[in-house]
C-alpha cells in the first residue's frame, strides 16, 4: 500500500502498527504546521499575544489546515474497522461521548484484525495469502 493510499484512501485494511504509526506522524506535523502559522502571527503582531486574541485570518488558516488531517483521520480509522471485519460506518461510534471514543480506542488501536481474507480485503499482514510462484 503506497502512502496516499495509507493516508487518503478509505478502501482496504491496514495493520495497528500502519495505523499508531500514521497518525502519530499525521498528529506531529499538523501540531507543528499550527504552531508555525501562530508564531509567525505573533512574530508579526507582538500586542497580540498580549491581548490574547488571534487575527480571524489565522483561525481560517488553522480550519484549512485541520481539513486533511480529518480526512486522513478518517481514511485511517476506516481502514482499521475494515481490519475488524466492521463497516467504516463504525466511526461514527466516536461520536457518542466518552464512550464512543474509548470504545474506538480499543477496537482500533488495540484489538487484532481478522485473521485472513475479509470482505475487505486481504490481510495485511500477508495470513493465509496465496503462495507466490517464483
Amino acid at each position: 500500500m503506497s502512502i496516499m493510499d495509507l493516508l487518503f484512501s478509505f478502501k482496504g485494511r491496514i495493520r495497528r502498527s500502519q495505523y499508531w504509526l500514521a497518525a502519530l506522524v499525521a498528529g506531529v506535523v499538523f501540531g507543528v504546521l499550527i504552531n508555525v502559522i501562530i508564531g509567525f502571527t505573533f512574530a508579526a503582531n507582538p500586542g497580540a499575544l498580549e491581548q490574547g486574541q488571534l487575527p480571524p485570518i489565522v483561525w481560517i488558516g488553522m480550519g484549512l489546515a485541520y481539513i486533511p488531517l480529518i480526512w486522513i483521520s478518517l481514511a485511517l480509522a476506516i481502514k482499521r474497522w475494515h481490519d475488524r471485519d466492521k463497516s467504516g460506518w463504525w466511526v461514527l461510534i466516536g461520536l457518542i461521548p466518552i464512550v464512543g471514543g474509548i470504545w474506538t480506542l480499543i477496537e482500533c488501536g488495540f484489538l487484532d484484525g481478522t485473521q485472513g481474507p475479509n470482505k475487505f480485503g486481504p490481510s495485511p499482514k500477508g495470513i493465509n495469502a496465496p503462495e507466490r510462484a517464483f
